[in-house]
């Protein structure tokens, strides 16, 4: 497991800037595939989560169009609270709970999802995500507060909403509420200020490299991510300042000595060549990237904290 490999040779792996500070790999990312909507919900920030021992999680979405051929049965996710809303109400919502829906999506505003786009999620903001395909670079935890009772007629468990709050809040509704930034929930320009689009990082003959996942949480380079485009028959030399985790979504080629190879069905427990590990080792030596298919090679990967020594800002796609 990576976890092993890590705790082996964790300075070759993940360098020696992010081995000191956190003796591990402390960002992942995954594929979230739904078929309809999940509840409204937010995730706790690092100072919340820390009264569980816990870390906060903040994280972000790309929608990769390879793997979203259909929309399913939401293609929209809630994101925030109408401004103006006022935390009364939200309570208001967590006390109506056992009644039914409580009605909390009243109180938000949702926004259809576009294929090769995403959003930059920091903790304390609430959340309905929709039904496409959803690639997630996050922190590695996996604190959360369901705040809607009902969706698609399916009953939430207050359990759900309190699993991640201290024993003695569990009934503490103005604790529960406080949680939330309420800042970013009710900021009049929600989307200005956490939806991202591609950004051509680099680019040479035949391939581009665009930041997908960029920004800060609070002030911070927390996690980032790029998507890699190489056209049929060219190759190139991938250098990052850091290690990477990354995932083929579409074509074959090669990375090195190892295939690439977008699998179009799994049988369970099959070994696939679309995902690897990019040590710091190799990164910062650079490793060739060839496609030797028909069809373009692509590929996501995902950055851990501080990786780079800026970042392009949340909207910089629109300069």
């Amino acid at each position: 497991m990576l976890k092993d490999a890590i705790a082996e040779a964790g300075l070759r792996i993940v360098g020696k800037a992010l081995w000191d500070h956190y003796h591990r790999w402390p960002v992942y990312s995954k594929f979230f595939d739904n078929l309809g909507p999940i509840p409204h919900h937010m995730h706790q920030g690092f100072e919340d989560a820390k009264l569980t021992n816990q870390e906060g999680k903040p994280e972000a979405y790309y929608f990769p169009p390879q793997y979203n051929n259909c929309d399913n049965n939401f293609p929209h996710t809630f994101f925030g609270l109408e401004p103006g809303t006022t935390k009364a109400q939200v309570r208001r919502c967590l006390e109506e709970w056992n009644k039914g829906d409580n009605g909390i999506l009243d109180l938000s505003k949702a926004y259809r999802l576009r294929r090769g786009t995403g959003w930059l999620v920091p903790p304390g903001i609430l959340h309905a995500p929709g039904s496409l395909c959803t690639y997630e670079p996050q922190w590695g935890s996996d604190v959360f507060g369901m705040y809607q009772s009902l969706v698609e007629g399916r009953v939430v468990p207050w359990s759900l909403l309190v699993k991640d709050v201290p024993q003695d809040k569990h009934r503490d509704l103005d604790f529960i509420v406080e949680q939330l930034d309420w800042d970013a929930n009710v900021d009049p320009n929600f989307k200005d200020n956490h939806y991202l689009e591609p950004i051509v990082a680099d680019q040479g003959q035949g391939w581009v490299d665009h930041w997908i996942v960029y920004g800060l949480v609070s002030g911070k380079q927390l996690f980032s991510a790029k998507r890699l485009t190489v056209e049929p028959g060219a190759k190139c030399v991938l250098k990052d300042p850091g290690p990477s985790g990354w995932i083929t979504v579409q074509g074959k080629g090669r990375m090195g000595k190892l295939n690439l190879q977008t699998p179009a069905m799994i049988r369970f427990g099959a070994e696939t060549e679309d995902e690897v590990y990019i040590s710091y080792e190799a990164a910062t030596a650079g490793v060739e990237i060839e496609n030797n298919g028909s069809e373009p090679l692509v590929s996501l990967r995902y950055f851990g904290p501080d990786t780079f020594a800026e970042v392009p800002n949340v909207g910089d796609f629109q300069k």
